[in-house]
């Protein structure tokens, strides 16, 4: 549950992760999974595609038994946007 609430706030940097330079001083220190969890939920996010609560729980199932799976898949994601909603989704 902290996991996915922590991935989630990377991702919109929202909270504590709303300073800039306190997401990179921390982001380091997270375990990867939670990385990997932040960077699916931001490129999915910049799909546009709303989502409910719940909803996009499978994502951390997948950062969790694959980071490396998850980054892949934020990349290629992030690489099929359209121009006007990529942006690089970092790995921390």
């Amino acid at each position: 549950m902290v996991d996915s609430w922590l991935a989630q706030a990377l991702a919109d940097r929202s909270g504590h992760y709303a300073d800039p330079a306190m997401r990179m001083a921390v982001v380091d220190s997270l375990p990867a999974p939670v990385r990997a969890h932040a960077a699916l939920l931001a490129v999915l996010t910049r799909t546009g595609a709303p989502a409910a609560d719940g909803e996009l729980e499978f994502t951390s199932r997948l950062a969790e038994a694959d980071p490396e799976a998850t980054y892949a898949l934020a990349a290629w994601l992030d690489g099929v946007l359209p121009p006007n909603r990529r942006k690089r989704a970092a790995r921390g």
